[in-house]
């Protein structure tokens, strides 16, 4: 079996892929939906996940411009 490990990245939000890994101040989360955007571009959604709690899902939006710091396997 391979060894995987996980490469810090800064990305934006349009470029973050399901497996991707954030933590907020609300905990640890994993990208389990491809992201999509409305109004225009403006806002940008991504269905996440809590990892310590994989029941909890939640829909997160940032703005385009941001930049969004992940932990992704390759």
């Amino acid at each position: 079996m391979g060894l995987s490990w996980k490469q810090e990245l800064s990305v934006s939000p349009m470029d973050i892929r399901p497996g991707d890994v954030f933590t907020d101040s609300r905990g640890e989360w994993e990208v389990i939906g491809q992201p999509f955007s409305t109004r225009a571009g403006r806002i940008v959604y991504a269905r996440v996940r809590k990892v310590d709690q994989p029941d909890w899902t939640d829909l997160r939006t940032w703005e385009p411009h941001e930049s969004v710091s992940v932990r992704r396997s390759t």
